[in-house]
């Protein structure tokens, strides 16, 4: 897996071919797969590691601190999946929805709180960041003001977001030895079973 930009042969690219809805694991995987050597942004802007790689780091991160939850590492997995299909700004709102049909609400509502996670730290903490998440904080509001951090507090998912925020910050390593995807699509496939089954009670 490509994580190191040395060498002349080294090509930045920013987007993928997908044609939402994601409406099964087959093609949710797919995706990932096809975010290795896939970067958020160039350099100072982005971080140094593909988003493959960025996710895999992000969820090994949430299993080895919060070993009991699968929804919230998943949606460590696949929290920036929004970057690399849409021109958004708002990548976490386009993650969320094209996560949802597939890990459903809780999984997509963590991926959409993410940046709203980093900027309540970023306003209640000495919260130290990368560079480039120094640099999109500013496009994605800055730090909160006193009313935003009350309303997101008062979210069931928040404690939630803020953890799957910090391991976000954590994953930016580059040739970081972690498990690759083959280890994720087993959980993520008898989570997606379970998320099918509820929504087709619900009809």
């Amino acid at each position: 897996m490509r994580t190191s930009t040395s060498g002349p042969a080294f090509t930045w690219r920013y987007r993928v071919r997908v044609r939402p809805p994601i409406s099964d694991c087959d093609e949710l995987l797919a995706l990932l797969v096809s975010l290795d050597g896939v970067y958020d942004a160039p350099p100072p802007e982005g971080d140094p590691v593909d988003l493959l790689q960025h996710g895999l780091q992000c969820a090994h991160e949430l299993r080895a601190h919060h070993p009991d939850d699968v929804e919230l590492q998943l949606a460590g997995l696949v929290h920036d999946v929004g970057h690399a299909v849409s021109d958004d700004p708002d990548h976490a709102r386009t993650g969320r929805q094209i996560v949802a049909p597939v890990l459903g609400t809780r999984v997509a509502e963590l991926v959409g709180l993410h940046v709203a996670a980093k900027r309540y730290l970023a306003a209640t903490e000495d919260y130290e960041l990368s560079e480039a998440s120094r640099l999109s904080l500013q496009r994605q509001g800055a730090a909160m003001a006193p009313a935003e951090m009350e309303a997101f507090l008062a979210l069931p998912l928040a404690a939630d977001a803020i953890a799957l925020r910090r391991a976000d910050e954590a994953a930016k390593i580059v040739e970081l030895d972690v498990p690759g995807l083959e280890t994720w699509s087993r959980p993520m496939r008898q989570h997606a079973i379970l998320v099918a089954a509820a929504q087709g009670a619900t009809e």
